[in-house]
Parts: structure tokens; C-alpha cells; sequence
């Protein structure tokens, strides 16, 4: 049941919570037919906030064949409904070493224009404004879209930072897992042989204000909690975390706390859900191999042995699908159940979908992959949302935060 109104929330939170939460009895019982669904569902042109497929297509993976990734390739997306999609590119940890993060990164940025829209003949398009996602959706094509997992592609550097954007950079996790030279991770915040800065250093607020000036997204998915608030203080757009769920609800770092969502509603921000089972589901993390010892140590000699990514990233898969089997699985409820969440604490106006696919090693029961999209549908307007609060969530509100970023960008000029 979707409560009418939460008086705890700030009035123009509270305003539009009030208005838009609220699924009549008689909704809430209607059956719905599969065409209903899927009319509602093409309507709402769904837009994804973080997908990782772009690391599969640099090592040769070929998004335009039916399984060109583990849960993503042209044909799924057609059939799942995917209106926009934001193409991750992912810098990992390890390129810091060597000095090649921003290489990497530019890598990652060619294969989402060369390997995905590029060769998928005009059924994608690059944007990089919200007008563009409008637009495409006018015409029935898919908009492509480009954000940076990682802060450390930059190199410390807000010239790169720029030329990210000139490249059409639309969001930048200030981290991923790893903290920065001025930005502190979830990933490695208990670990004390990391040197962290409590939050954004002077270096970091400087990038975050330059993101705002560039109008490119703030994305706070992966940072220490202090980093997140520290880019609340600091921000003078609204911020977004990309792949985040509930730490209510599933208590991992990577999550985010309810006063957390409060404080990014009150930027005006969105957090899109993830769909990864550790991140959704507390018994699933309990037991994901990322708690096994032995585990990780045969993960780490994969990636330190064996010199062919493509080849490290198979035995990985691999040796991680040998420590999933006969484990919890999160389930399609338990997204449906961090959407409401998000839904009840401050709104229908601050929550997205940013399902991580081909990110992750396991996803829910019920949205395997993103032909799977159209149950997810279903199952919203069967808990009481309407078609008006799904398409807020499946393109609405993202829309609203790039055009308040690009409002923000062209007022710093």
C-alpha cells in the first residue's frame, strides 16, 4: 500500500510526495493485461542510469549478437523496453598504478560511440542534453549516454575532467571503489592501510563545483558516507547516485542511508536502484563469495596472472558462478521494495532505475537481465503505482535533474 503523504518531509518535498503518491484502492486490484502493460511500460520510456556492457565490448564482445553480454545485448533491450541508456565507462582501480586511468577511460568512451551506437545502425543515438533524450524519444530511437564510473580516470586533473565532458561526459562517480587522491570510497574505508582524507579535499570540492559549472552530474554511487555529505555541503546542483540502493533494507556500504535519501531529495537529487542481489537483499549479501577469504584470493590471482582481459574476466565469471550456486538470490520484490522505500521516505520525484547489468554477478530472480524490464513494470502497478508515477521514475526524473544541472551550468558561466 503506498501511504498518501509523510509529514516528516520538507514542505516542497512533502508537496509533490502528496500528489503523486497516492494509487486508488480500485488500481491497486485491476488485473493487468500484457498488452496494458506493455503500453505503459513503451510509454514510460524507461532510462537506465548505469550499465556496465561497455567493459565487454573492449575486449571484443559483440553488442549487436544476441548474447553479446551476460545481461545485455540490442535484442534484449529491445524486448525489454530500454528507452535510454546510460553506458558506464569503467575505469578499474588497477590502472591507477600505471598511470593509464585517463587512457583507459577514453578507451571505454570509444567503445560506447564505436562498438554500440556506432554499429547499431540508428538504433541508438548519442545525447548529451535532456532535450536530446526528449527528442530522441519523439522520434522512437534509443538515446545513448555516456557516464564515468571512477573519479581517478581524471588523474587529479580538472582539464581532463573537461575534455571528458567536450567527449559528451554526462555524470563521474567522484569514486569507485577506491579512494582517490581527493575523494574517500566506500570500498576501502575500514581498510587502514589507505590514507583517506575524511571527504572531499580542497582538490575535491574544486572538481565538484568544476562539475557544476560544466553541467555534467554529480554522481555520489560508490563514495565514504563523509565524501557524500561533503558533496551535499558543497554542490550547487542537485546530485545523483546512480547505482545506489537502501541500506535500510540491505546493510551495505555501497547503500544509502535514509538520511542520506533525505539529504539528496533535499538537493532535488535521484538515486536510480541497483539491481545487484548484494546490494538488495540481506541474506544474499551474507552469503555472496565476496565474504569467502578463499574467494577473493583466487579472484586477485586471476587478475594478477592472467595477462588477456577478456580471458581474466571469463575465469572470474566463472570462479564467481561456482561460489553463487545454491545461494540466496535477491528477487524482483525486493526491487519493487527499495523503490517504495525510497517512495514512502521522500517521494516519487527522487527514484530511478540504475540496475548495474553486466556489472554484477547476481541479479534478481525475475529481472535476470534487461529483456526482463516489463516485469518490473507490472509488478509497480500491481503494488498501486500509477502509469504518471512510473514514467516519473523511468525517465521523469532524470530529465528534471539534467535540465536543473544544465540550468545550474549555464547560470556559472
Amino acid at each position: 500500500m503506498i501511504r498518501t503523504c509523510n509529514r516528516s518531509l520538507p514542505a516542497i518535498v512533502l508537496a509533490g510526495f502528496c500528489l503523486l503518491s497516492v494509487g486508488s484502492s480500485a488500481q491497486q486490484k485491476k488485473v493487468w493485461t500484457d498488452a496494458e502493460v506493455m503500453k505503459i511500460h513503451n510509454e514510460a520510456y524507461l532510462i537506465d542510469l548505469h550499465n556496465d556492457i561497455p567493459t565487454k565490448t573492449l575486449v571484443g564482445q559483440n553488442f549487436m549478437a544476441r548474447g553479446g553480454g551476460e545481461h545485455t545485448d540490442i535484442f534484449r533491450m529491445k524486448e525489454g523496453g530500454v528507452g535510454a541508456q546510460f553506458f558506464a565507462a569503467y575505469v578499474p582501480a588497477s590502472h591507477v598504478a600505471t598511470k593509464s586511468s585517463a587512457h583507459h577511460a577514453l578507451a571505454m568512451i570509444d567503445t560506447i560511440k564505436e562498438d554500440i551506437v556506432k554499429k547499431s545502425a540508428g538504433q541508438f543515438a548519442l545525447a548529451i542534453t535532456a532535450a536530446d533524450i526528449l527528442n530522441n524519444k519523439k522520434l522512437g530511437r534509443r538515446s545513448a549516454l555516456i557516464g564515468i564510473e571512477g573519479g581517478h580516470a581524471i588523474e587529479d586533473d580538472p582539464r581532463l575532467l573537461r575534455q571528458f565532458y567536450a567527449l559528451g561526459t554526462r555524470y563521474m562517480t567522484l569514486t569507485w571503489s577506491n579512494t582517490n587522491g581527493w575523494a574517500d570510497s566506500s570500498g576501502d574505508i575500514s581498510n587502514p592501510r589507505v590514507k583517506h582524507h575524511g571527504g572531499l579535499t580542497d582538490l575535491g570540492r574544486q572538481i565538484v563545483l568544476e562539475m557544476n559549472r560544466l553541467g555534467m552530474m554529480v554522481d555520489i554511487s560508490h563514495v565514504a558516507d563523509s565524501t557524500f555529505y561533503d558533496a551535499v555541503k558543497i554542490s550547487k546542483a542537485p546530485l545523483l547516485a546512480s547505482h545506489s540502493s537502501c541500506r535500510a533494507l540491505c546493510n551495505a556500504g555501497r547503500n544509502m542511508t535514509d538520511d542520506m535519501i533525505k539529504a539528496l531529495a533535499r538537493t532535488n537529487g535521484v538515486m536510480g536502484i541497483n539491481f545487484n542481489c548484494d546490494f538488495l537483499n540481506q541474506k544474499a549479501k551474507d552469503a555472496s563469495p565476496a565474504t569467502h577469504p578463499d574467494f577473493i584470493a583466487k579472484r586477485d590471482r586471476i587478475n594478477k596472472t592472467v595477462k588477456d582481459e577478456a580471458e581474466a574476466m571469463k575465469q572470474v565469471a566463472q570462479l564467481t558462478a561456482q561460489y553463487r550456486a545454491n545461494t540466496p538470490r535477491a528477487t524482483l520484490q525486493d526491487v519493487v521494495d527499495h523503490i517504495d522505500h525510497v517512495v514512502q521516505l521522500v517521494g516519487v520525484d527522487h527514484v530511478a532505475l540504475g540496475s548495474d547489468f553486466d556489472g554484477v554477478s547476481c541479479t534478481p530472480v525475475g529481472l535476470e537481465d534487461v529483456s526482463k524490464f516489463p516485469k518490473l513494470t507490472r509488478a509497480l502497478l500491481e503494488k498501486g503505482y500509477t502509469p504518471q508515477m512510473i514514467t516519473k521514475i523511468y525517465h521523469g526524473n532524470l530529465i528534471r535533474l539534467m535540465q536543473d544541472v544544465e540550468k545550474t551550468a549555464t547560470s556559472m558561466k
